[in-house]
């Protein structure tokens, strides 16, 4: 009952059109929301129906959510898009890239801006996002990963940005975050060449916080989730917004915006 009520509070119950369509299945149990990409079948291969309902659940994410989980049902995180987008029949009831290529060229950009929504939100201060990540997390499934916070991975998993082999972008919020995270140069390496990279890679440059074996992937997220559910969430958000704000501020400006920041919370703790 209770899961059926967190998803109904997101917009999504079990035969509703977002898990039948999107393959998105969302669950909120008190302060922790997990996401699972669940059209395993497909190797929870994403469509335009899959980024919609990324971006109505972070719309309607409940405000008591401190941590986002997100996952993948089945053996891989995520393939990538539905290979079904880039045939002229496209994924029934959802068009293809060429049907939505030949409408206005402003009309397509505004309809990427739509799917990024559904990337964008996972790095909102007032919550902690977590990409469990296991097996194929290829393109779409690759970049899902990088918009979380944190990324706790099996031993199996494949990183790989497909898009350049297939004469296209990574254009679903992936390309800064994979440069803050291991540099210029190594995020021109793995974008150009396609190559993938594996779990000992990806520890090594910073794609991952922690790798273990694949069936400890679920009890690691849940150490890794009771242990930020720990700290005062006033002061996580706080401080996370600090540390999102750091690479474009001087040493300067980041003292001043701290000095702000401890000021509104010994505030509210004292005042």
């Amino acid at each position: 009952m209770a899961e059926a009520q967190a998803q109904q509070r997101g917009g999504y119950a079990d035969d509703g059109p977002a898990t039948a369509e999107g393959g998105v299945r969302l669950e909120v149990d008190g302060e922790i929301a997990t996401i699972t990409l669940a059209r395993p079948e497909k190797r929870n291969a994403q469509t335009f129906a899959t980024w919609s309902a990324l971006a109505r659940i972070g719309e309607s994410l409940p405000e008591q959510v401190r941590v986002v989980v997100v996952k993948g049902e089945g053996p891989s995180f995520s393939a990538g898009i539905d290979l079904r987008m880039f045939t002229p029949e496209g994924v029934p009831g959802q068009g293809s890239f060429g049907s939505a290529a030949k409408s206005d060229g402003a009309d397509f950009e505004q309809r990427i801006r739509q799917a990024q929504a559904g990337f964008l939100w996972l790095r909102r201060p007032e919550i902690v996002s977590i990409a469990a990540v296991q097996g194929h997390a290829i393109g779409a499934g690759f970049q899902l990963a990088l918009s979380c916070d944190l990324r706790i991975v099996a031993d199996d998993v494949s990183f790989c940005m497909k898009e350049p082999a297939l004469g296209l972008v990574p254009d679903l919020t992936g390309t800064k975050p994979l440069v803050e995270l291991v540099g210029l140069a190594k995020a021109i390496d793995i974008c150009l060449t396609a190559r993938t990279v594996h779990a000992d890679e990806a520890m090594r440059i910073g794609l991952a916080e922690r790798v273990v074996a694949g069936g400890d992937l679920d009890q690691a997220v849940r150490e890794k989730v009771a242990q930020l559910l720990s700290t005062n969430r006033d002061a996580a958000v706080a401080t996370k917004r600090l540390l999102q704000g750091a690479q474009a501020r001087t040493l300067e400006e980041q003292s001043v915006a701290e000095g702000i920041e401890q000021a509104a919370r010994i505030k509210a703790l004292f005042g």
